[in-house]
């Protein structure tokens, strides 16, 4: 699962958080934020938790993924 990182950069400065917080409120660790925030790829569970806390939006469209593969 991706995890737009614009989208998930403005998120975070909304909710004015850090990647520390995020994690305590998510569920998530700190390395597994981090590494997500940098553009790698999740789970669809971490994912899940992530958008809990910063919003559905930060998930990235399966069609968008495709489109940009090609």
């Amino acid at each position: 699962m991706r995890i737009d990182r614009v989208k998930f950069a403005a998120a975070l400065a909304r909710a004015d958080l850090n990647v520390k917080q995020l994690a305590e409120c998510s569920g998530v660790s700190r390395v597994t934020v981090t590494a997500v925030k940098n553009g790698k790829s999740c789970s669809q569970a971490t994912a899940d938790k992530l958008a809990r806390v910063l919003g559905r939006d930060i998930i990235q469209d399966a069609t968008a993924m495709a489109d940009n593969a090609n």
